[in-house]
């Protein structure tokens, strides 16, 4: 079941696009990683360029799709190689 979960998080995750590429995220690779632990998504990003200014939008709609995945409840999202990876983990995964 997990490694089916993990296809659908792939295949929603997979409809952001890099703004400036226009290219999916996953097929960029810039998705390096999903796992997933019960019903939560944790999914790795790492931007092609450190100081990347769409990182966290980037971020932010991976998780929406994440989120809109049946099976999956909750995401955390890990931004790594990223001048500014810290405050936007803190941001993005930031409990309401």
């Amino acid at each position: 079941m997990s490694e089916d979960l993990t296809n659908k998080v792939r295949e929603a995750v997979s409809k952001v696009n890099d703004p400036h590429m226009g290219v999916s995220i996953v097929e960029m690779g810039i998705v390096q990683n999903i796992d997933i632990d019960g019903s939560t998504a944790k999914i790795t990003i790492k931007p092609t360029n450190p100081g990347c200014m769409s990182v966290a939008r980037m971020a932010a709609d991976a998780k929406a799709q994440a989120l809109s995945v049946d099976g999956i409840d909750d995401t955390e999202i890990i931004v790594e190689g990223h001048a500014m990876a810290d405050s936007i983990n803190e941001m993005i995964n930031k409990k309401k």
